[in-house]
């Protein structure tokens, strides 16, 4: 049976909310170990990847823009993104970043489908380069899509709003 939570949605079961939370502790995994082609096969083939602008002037209940995006793919677009990775010619990435997902603060509820669980969770991305002394936090909220399907969940939509309006990374090139 499900019990209320504090924001009136109607809570998962241990079950589902454990899936999800393996679901997304093996999505960062494989992140981290550059396994995105085997992370490419957790996406959905209808996914939309979005990070929205985040505006500091506007009142909190005002300051995510879902009309522009400092990114907006869907899975063709990721396809293109892994595929010039690949390449050793996307500079933004030579040398590659290395990094460490931190995944918490988990809320699992159910989607608006029978096939779909709602989730939100916190990420903090650690990411550094190569020989440089540098290293870069990218904290945020993720608010994802998941669907139930034969191969197990499939991510069906990501948003991420981003903690920071001004970017002190320079440059978007990991996946969060």
């Amino acid at each position: 049976m499900s019990a209320p939570t504090p924001t009136g949605t109607t809570a998962v079961d241990a079950d589902v909310y454990t899936a999800v939370a393996t679901f997304l502790a093996r999505e960062a995994r494989l992140l981290d170990e550059g396994r995105e082609e085997e992370w490419f096969e957790l996406l959905a083939d209808d996914l939309l990847y979005t990070i929205p602008i985040r505006q500091a002037a506007e009142p909190r209940t005002a300051e995510i823009n879902r009309s522009a995006f400092r990114l907006r793919d869907n899975k063709m677009n990721v396809r293109t993104r892994l595929n010039r990775l690949a390449t050793g010619h996307a500079y933004s990435e030579v040398p590659p970043s290395r990094t460490m997902r931190l995944v918490g603060s988990v809320e699992v509820s159910p989607g608006p489908g029978p096939d779909l669980v709602d989730v939100s969770s916190a990420l903090l991305v650690y990411r550094q380069r190569g020989i440089d002394p540098h290293f870069d936090l990218i904290p945020c909220r993720r608010n994802d899509r998941l669907r139930w399907t034969g191969e197990g969940l499939r991510l069906v939509s990501r948003e991420v709003i981003l903690t920071e309006t001004s970017l002190l990374t320079p440059n978007l090139g990991v996946l969060l």
